[in-house]
């Protein structure tokens, strides 16, 4: 983000582990979430959740887009009023 010359910058670093599917499994899935459009081809904030045995984050709206805990912390600190 850029503020008055000023550049804030936000890296979240996230490990996911995927549980053993079989090929029956995921077939279901693409064909519940379609899922070909996203980013690793899995929607976490639908069906895609169960794919995954573990998920290490700080924030997970980083995995399903932008990191908004993160942003909404650098907004405050250049004064935006976040409810």
């Amino acid at each position: 983000m850029w503020d008055e010359g000023r550049l804030s910058t936000h890296v979240d670093i996230t490990t996911l582990t995927m549980r053993a599917l079989d090929l029956t499994a995921i077939q279901r899935y693409v064909m519940a979430d379609k899922p070909v459009d996203c980013a690793g081809s899995y929607m976490l904030e639908a069906r895609g959740i169960t794919l995954f045995e573990r998920i290490e984050t700080d924030d997970y709206t980083a995995i399903i887009g932008m990191p908004l805990m993160a942003l909404t912390t650098m907004l405050k600190a250049i004064g935006y009023v976040i409810p």
